[in-house]
Protein backbone atom coordinates (compact mmCIF):
# COMPACT_ATOMS: atom_id res chain seq x y z
CA UNK A 1 0.00 0.00 0.00
CA UNK A 2 1.51 3.48 -0.65
CA UNK A 3 0.49 6.72 1.55
CA UNK A 4 1.03 9.93 0.57
CA UNK A 5 1.07 12.24 3.51
CA UNK A 6 0.48 15.96 4.08
CA UNK A 7 1.57 18.56 6.66
CA UNK A 8 -0.21 21.78 5.34
CA UNK A 9 1.87 25.25 6.05
CA UNK A 10 1.07 28.50 4.28
CA UNK A 11 5.25 28.95 4.13
CA UNK A 12 5.82 25.67 3.45
CA UNK A 13 3.80 22.21 2.87
CA UNK A 14 5.30 19.18 4.10
CA UNK A 15 4.72 15.59 1.91
CA UNK A 16 5.82 12.29 2.71
CA UNK A 17 5.55 8.99 0.44
CA UNK A 18 5.41 5.43 1.76
CA UNK A 19 5.10 2.22 0.79
CA UNK A 20 3.71 -0.42 3.83
CA UNK A 21 2.98 -3.67 4.37
CA UNK A 22 1.29 -2.66 7.54
CA UNK A 23 4.11 -3.50 9.30
CA UNK A 24 7.27 -2.43 7.61
CA UNK A 25 7.72 1.29 5.80
CA UNK A 26 9.94 1.92 3.43
CA UNK A 27 10.51 5.96 2.24
CA UNK A 28 9.13 6.88 -1.44
CA UNK A 29 9.79 10.45 -1.22
CA UNK A 30 9.57 13.28 1.22
CA UNK A 31 10.30 17.37 1.11
CA UNK A 32 8.47 20.81 1.54
CA UNK A 33 6.96 22.84 -0.91
CA UNK A 34 7.84 26.28 -0.61
CA UNK A 35 6.92 29.88 -2.40
CA UNK A 36 9.02 32.34 -2.49
CA UNK A 37 8.37 34.59 0.93
CA UNK A 38 7.52 37.97 -1.07
CA UNK A 39 4.79 36.01 -3.27
CA UNK A 40 1.41 37.15 -2.51
CA UNK A 41 -0.70 34.85 -0.36
CA UNK A 42 -3.02 33.10 -3.24
CA UNK A 43 -0.01 32.41 -5.37
CA UNK A 44 1.53 30.68 -2.43
CA UNK A 45 -1.98 28.73 -2.48
CA UNK A 46 -1.20 27.86 -6.17
CA UNK A 47 2.28 26.65 -5.66
CA UNK A 48 1.16 24.28 -3.18
CA UNK A 49 -1.84 23.30 -4.90
CA UNK A 50 0.78 22.67 -8.42
CA UNK A 51 3.33 21.07 -6.22
CA UNK A 52 0.74 18.71 -5.03
CA UNK A 53 -0.92 18.05 -7.74
CA UNK A 54 2.50 16.99 -9.70
CA UNK A 55 3.51 14.74 -6.94
CA UNK A 56 0.25 13.19 -6.57
CA UNK A 57 0.44 12.11 -10.53
CA UNK A 58 4.60 10.91 -10.13
CA UNK A 59 3.56 8.74 -7.23
CA UNK A 60 0.03 7.51 -7.39
CA UNK A 61 -0.84 6.75 -4.13
CA UNK A 62 -3.86 4.54 -2.82
CA UNK A 63 -4.72 7.41 -0.26
CA UNK A 64 -4.30 10.36 0.66
CA UNK A 65 -3.42 12.06 4.84
CA UNK A 66 -4.19 15.04 5.82
CA UNK A 67 -3.19 16.35 9.31
CA UNK A 68 -6.36 18.20 10.78
CA UNK A 69 -5.98 21.57 12.80
CA UNK A 70 -7.26 21.26 16.23
CA UNK A 71 -6.02 25.04 17.11
CA UNK A 72 -4.31 27.35 16.48
CA UNK A 73 -2.95 30.49 18.66
CA UNK A 74 -3.31 33.26 16.48
CA UNK A 75 -6.73 33.90 14.09
CA UNK A 76 -4.68 35.12 11.41
CA UNK A 77 -2.46 31.87 10.97
CA UNK A 78 -5.37 29.99 11.72
CA UNK A 79 -7.41 31.21 8.61
CA UNK A 80 -4.02 30.87 6.12
CA UNK A 81 -3.35 27.29 7.71
CA UNK A 82 -6.95 26.22 6.68
CA UNK A 83 -6.53 27.79 3.53
CA UNK A 84 -3.52 25.70 2.89
CA UNK A 85 -5.45 22.66 4.12
CA UNK A 86 -8.43 23.28 1.48
CA UNK A 87 -5.97 23.46 -1.15
CA UNK A 88 -4.25 20.37 -0.16
CA UNK A 89 -7.29 18.41 0.04
CA UNK A 90 -8.89 20.13 -3.29
CA UNK A 91 -5.72 18.66 -4.82
CA UNK A 92 -6.05 14.98 -4.16
CA UNK A 93 -10.18 14.90 -4.18
CA UNK A 94 -9.64 16.32 -7.96
CA UNK A 95 -7.14 13.23 -8.36
CA UNK A 96 -9.73 10.79 -7.09
CA UNK A 97 -7.52 10.01 -4.02
CA UNK A 98 -9.42 8.57 -1.22
CA UNK A 99 -8.44 11.69 1.79
CA UNK A 100 -8.18 10.89 5.77
CA UNK A 101 -7.23 12.99 8.57
CA UNK A 102 -5.71 13.24 11.80
CA UNK A 103 -5.37 15.97 14.40
CA UNK A 104 -1.23 16.61 15.93
CA UNK A 105 -2.51 14.99 18.99
CA UNK A 106 -3.53 11.66 17.13
CA UNK A 107 -0.33 11.17 14.77
CA UNK A 108 1.73 11.61 17.84
CA UNK A 109 -0.35 8.94 19.64
CA UNK A 110 0.27 6.67 16.71
CA UNK A 111 4.20 7.39 16.08
CA UNK A 112 5.60 8.15 19.46
CA UNK A 113 3.00 6.39 21.95
CA UNK A 114 2.51 9.91 23.30
CA UNK A 115 -0.16 12.67 22.31
CA UNK A 116 2.15 15.19 23.74
CA UNK A 117 4.74 14.60 21.94
CA UNK A 118 7.96 17.04 21.03
CA UNK A 119 8.69 17.45 16.52
CA UNK A 120 12.26 16.11 17.99
CA UNK A 121 10.50 12.77 19.10
CA UNK A 122 8.34 12.98 16.33
CA UNK A 123 11.35 13.37 13.80
CA UNK A 124 13.19 10.32 15.57
CA UNK A 125 10.63 7.89 15.89
CA UNK A 126 10.41 8.70 12.06
CA UNK A 127 13.79 8.00 11.41
CA UNK A 128 13.27 5.11 13.35
CA UNK A 129 10.15 3.59 11.57
CA UNK A 130 11.58 4.14 8.27
CA UNK A 131 15.41 2.84 8.74
CA UNK A 132 17.01 6.19 8.04
CA UNK A 133 20.22 6.97 8.62
CA UNK A 134 19.50 10.81 9.45
CA UNK A 135 15.71 12.47 10.39
CA UNK A 136 14.07 13.67 7.28
CA UNK A 137 14.19 17.54 6.74
CA UNK A 138 13.00 20.13 7.07
CA UNK A 139 10.37 19.44 9.94
CA UNK A 140 7.62 19.36 7.60
CA UNK A 141 8.78 16.55 5.96
CA UNK A 142 8.90 14.19 8.71
CA UNK A 143 6.05 15.73 10.57
CA UNK A 144 4.17 14.78 6.90
CA UNK A 145 5.63 10.98 6.91
CA UNK A 146 4.52 10.76 10.59
CA UNK A 147 1.18 11.23 9.23
CA UNK A 148 1.31 8.85 6.72
CA UNK A 149 2.39 6.17 9.15
CA UNK A 150 0.19 7.10 11.90
CA UNK A 151 -2.64 6.26 8.91
CA UNK A 152 -0.68 2.85 8.45
CA UNK A 153 -1.06 2.59 12.43
CA UNK A 154 -4.23 3.41 13.10
CA UNK A 155 -6.01 1.26 9.71
CA UNK A 156 -4.00 -2.11 10.56
CA UNK A 157 -2.72 -2.12 13.48
CA UNK A 158 -2.99 -5.23 15.64
CA UNK A 159 -5.56 -3.00 17.61
CA UNK A 160 -7.54 -2.63 14.53
CA UNK A 161 -7.13 -5.84 13.43
CA UNK A 162 -8.38 -7.21 16.77
CA UNK A 163 -11.67 -5.08 17.12
CA UNK A 164 -12.73 -6.20 13.79
CA UNK A 165 -12.38 -9.31 14.74
CA UNK A 166 -14.35 -9.24 17.98
CA UNK A 167 -17.88 -9.98 17.16
CA UNK A 168 -20.44 -7.23 17.43
CA UNK A 169 -21.87 -7.66 20.84
CA UNK A 170 -18.09 -6.36 22.15
CA UNK A 171 -16.92 -4.21 19.67
CA UNK A 172 -17.45 -0.74 20.87
CA UNK A 173 -20.18 1.01 18.28
CA UNK A 174 -19.92 2.91 14.92
CA UNK A 175 -22.43 4.91 15.02
CA UNK A 176 -25.47 6.01 17.38
CA UNK A 177 -27.45 3.44 16.02
CA UNK A 178 -25.65 0.72 17.19
CA UNK A 179 -25.51 1.86 20.87
CA UNK A 180 -26.71 -0.27 23.50
CA UNK A 181 -26.38 0.80 27.08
Amino acid sequence: MRVFGVDPGSLRTGYGCIDTDGSRHRLVACGAITAPAAAAFPAKLLAIYRGLRQLLLTHRPDCVVVENVFHATNVRSALKLGHARGVALLSAVEGGYPVVEYTPAEVKLAVVGYGRAEKHQVGEMVRLLLGLDEVPQPHDASDALAVAICHVHRSTGPVRAAAAAAPASRRAPKTWREYRP
